[in-house]
């Protein structure tokens, strides 16, 4: 359950700073979304990034029980699965960013924050 306290903080403050993030500066996000969807690189280095995360937590939180530390395990083999997808068939994950462009930022920061809020309230108040 420590890990998973720990892990649930970790996201908690990295959703919140992200949606946040949006929330405040959406010119910002969507002129780096651009830039992103442009570089291979960026393509490379999200699939290394999504990768290692995802490897990490599923080595150490490989928790499948009825209760909120599933969503962390989902988490890690859903960022594993993106970071293989990203190495094998990165030109897919243009058209996701595409349409991720197309969504309404606002919605999206707001649904980042209830994120936050929920790993935030398992990892600092339980």
């Amino acid at each position: 359950m420590e890990t998973s306290i720990f892990i649930a903080k970790l996201f908690a403050v990295a959703y919140l700073f992200i949606g946040i993030g949006f929330l405040v500066n959406p010119k910002y996000y969507k002129k780096a979304l651009d830039d992103m969807l442009k570089s291979p690189l960026m393509f490379y280095f999200g699939g290394i990034m999504a990768t290692l995360a995802g490897f990490l937590i599923v080595s150490y939180h490989n928790v499948w029980e009825q209760s909120w530390v599933v969503v962390i395990t989902l988490f890690g083999w859903i960022a594993l699965a993106k970071g293989f997808m990203l190495f094998v068939f990165p030109k897919s994950f243009a058209f996701w960013g595409k349409l991720l462009k197309k969504m309404n930022l606002q919605v999206m920061s707001l649904f980042v924050i209830a994120l936050g809020l929920f790993f935030g309230y398992y990892g600092f108040m339980m």
